[in-house]
């Protein structure tokens, strides 16, 4: 299985992906005459260009790699997946075997002018699939911090794609090298959104700096063949290197690391304060901004974003929604801000594999012991409590959220809720939880070491109150809060976390990567044979009344299993200067970044907003 070391502060799915689906659209034409600026508060700090990795796979990270790089489809503001044909094309050439063709267009760089071509499509492909890795994730140790230390010699990309690993033929390379063929073993529902963009990271750097081939065509030549070529050798330095080599919490030295072929290159980055992205000139393959540079502030405290709106530090914010973040900004002259549900939804999930209280290693390899403990733990969640003092007061129609694959009041939802098992949590059951631990035989009380981002005061409300609940019925419910939550999921020194998954796409399948055996976002170390069989099929699966079946069939087996809990909906909240136009935002990620285009200051006003230079 793969190590999940690291994961997103709000990472990605719900009817969802977790694979980046970012968006393009119509190129347009600056109207804006000088530089302009837009300065953007965000929660959590870049850590990433490569968001394929366990590591990488963040929000935080998703943000700057869809402002850097080109995908070849996206999602408009109707949710509907567009084709973006001014970076490059793709057709479905064979239903059987299912088999599809990608091509770049002519034209389209790197930021170091290197094109951008089939080496990089090599690269997505290759990474993402398991077959190239000699050694299983559960045989990687890791160090203090939760880094793979991957044995000498040994191959292991930190990455595992469903889709990816559907394709175990090498793909076909064609149109003087812009091209790539890739024939599936077996279709797949979601091929569309799989393989959405070559690479977030340049074959030739990889190249560069694992192989030591200093000419970028000689050493794009040389990632594809090792590849091919199935060479351990290299590919060992080739997984490293893709691996670890761009991940960094300051500008690094070497512009190598942060290249682009996106509308913006990364120019400046302050450690835990800012990261600057400026327009990358060469940039005409998709839709030209108008502004000339962002910056992303960051704050993980949602009332201080406010305060940096109100003090004009930044124009754009999409904080958690608080009462005292809504009354706040009501008080602020000449700047809007609109409330919505968003794609992303709160829940708890315990750990399976840790040594831990709902760990069956715990009881001597006991399955059906860990799992009444599970059960008694989930049965004191107050999920009703937590809607109605934290969530109600922002959103007066709040309700439990109450199916792990879709989105209420999308399609399906009601459905899968009613018959999902999910109204084992409907209510909290102290009594039904004390039972399942006397019939289990577990003394009390049970230690629970809980994670959550410690200083997000709504989830440090959250878990006060979860504490209290499962302390009536005997558990002692540690504090592991920690601001760097989302660098610890995976690495087995909590029991349950309490964090946000949030769409990416609208396909189902993709949710998969959560609770598949050995699933890169599946942190608990959940693993259920019949559930595994069940996304193989939902995989191929094209039947809407079939793939509800499906779903409902999955949850079933994931609230018997005790796996975790799903709480709320997010209530949304996207506030703006009024002197920054064109913001709109859609309940997928890459959210208030979907449109960077439509972004523009009205020709009457500036933002005067402090440089990047500054510190805060």
């Amino acid at each position: 299985m793969k190590i999940r070391r690291i994961s997103a502060a709000v990472a990605a799915v719900s009817a969802g992906a977790l694979v980046l689906t970012a968006c393009s659209g119509p190129a347009q034409e600056s109207e804006i005459e000088g530089t302009t600026s837009v300065n953007v508060g965000w929660n959590e700090p870049f850590r990433s260009t490569n968001n394929l990795t366990a590591n990488g796979n963040a929000t935080a990270n998703a943000n700057i790699v869809y402002l850097t790089t080109s995908f070849f489809n996206y999602y408009d503001g109707d949710l509907n997946l567009a084709k973006n044909e001014e970076f490059g094309s793709y057709e479905v050439v064979s239903e059987d075997p299912f088999t599809v063709k990608y091509t770049v267009n002519e034209g389209v760089t790197w930021s170091d002018g290197t094109p951008v071509d089939a080496a990089d499509m090599i690269l997505f492909w290759g990474a993402q699939n398991d077959m190239f890795d000699t050694v299983a994730g559960g045989d990687v140790p890791t160090d203090a911090d939760g880094n793979a230390e991957v044995p000498a010699g040994e191959v292991y990309f930190d990455s595992s794609s469903p889709a990816m690993n559907q394709i175990t033929t090498f793909p076909e390379i064609g149109d003087d090298g812009r091209s790539v063929t890739y024939v599936y073993d077996s279709p797949r529902s979601d091929w569309e959104v799989s393989m959405n963009q070559p690479s977030p990271v340049a074959a030739h750097v990889v190249g560069k700096i694992a192989l030591g081939v200093e000419d970028p065509t000689e050493a794009k030549a040389a990632v594809e063949d090792a590849f091919e070529n199935n060479d351990a050798e290299a590919l060992a330095k080739i997984a490293d290197t893709w691996t670890n080599a761009f991940n960094f919490t300051s500008l690094p030295d070497d512009p190598d690391l942060y290249l682009s072929y996106g509308p913006y290159v990364i120019s400046d980055y302050v450690e835990n304060q800012y990261l600057t992205l400026t327009r990358n000139e060469s940039f005409n393959w998709g839709p030209e901004p108008k502004v000339d540079s962002i910056t992303i502030r960051y704050t993980e405290d949602p009332l201080a974003s406010v305060t940096a709106l109100q003090n004009g530090e930044v124009d754009l914010i999409a904080p958690q929604s608080s009462v005292d973040v809504l009354a706040t900004l009501d008080g602020i002259d000449g700047v809007s801000y609109t409330t919505a549900p968003e794609g992303t939804y709160e829940h708890v999930d315990l750990t399976f594999d840790n040594g831990g209280p709902f760990d069956p290693a715990t009881y001597g390899g006991d399955a059906e012991k860990a799992r009444l403990v599970r059960e008694a733990f989930l049965k004191t969640i107050p999920r009703q409590e937590i809607i109605e003092k934290l969530i109600q007061p922002l959103q007066e129609d709040a309700k439990t959220r109450d199916s792990f694959l879709f989105v209420p009041g999308s399609p399906g939802y009601d459905e899968v809720a009613a018959g999902s098992g999910a109204d084992a949590w409907a209510e909290v059951d102290i009594a039904g939880a004390q039972a399942l631990l006397a019939q289990a035989g577990v003394a009390t009380p049970v230690d629970v070491r809980f994670l959550y981002g410690k200083s997000n005061v709504r989830r440090a409300n959250e878990y006060q109150l979860i504490a209290a609940s499962a302390a009536q019925a005997g558990f002692n419910v540690i504090d592991n809060g920690d601001d760097t939550w989302g660098s610890i999921l995976g690495n087995g020194t909590y029991d349950a976390a309490l964090f946000g998954w949030q769409s990416t796409n609208t396909f189902i399948l993709n949710a998969e990567a959560n609770y598949i055996t050995g699933g890169q976002n599946n942190y608990g170390g959940y693993s259920n044979p019949e559930v595994d069989a069940l996304w193989a099929e939902v995989g191929t699966n094209t039947d809407s009344a079939r793939e509800v079946e499906l779903a409902t069939q999955i949850e079933q087996k994931l609230n018997a299993d005790a796996f975790g809990v799903n709480i709320f909906q997010f209530p949304g909240v996207v506030a703006h200067r009024d002197v920054l136009q064109g913001v709109s935002t859609i309940a997928l990620s890459p959210t208030i970044f979907w449109n960077y285009w439509d972004w523009e200051i009205s020709a009457s006003d500036s933002l005067d907003a402090p440089s990047a230079s500054e510190s805060e």
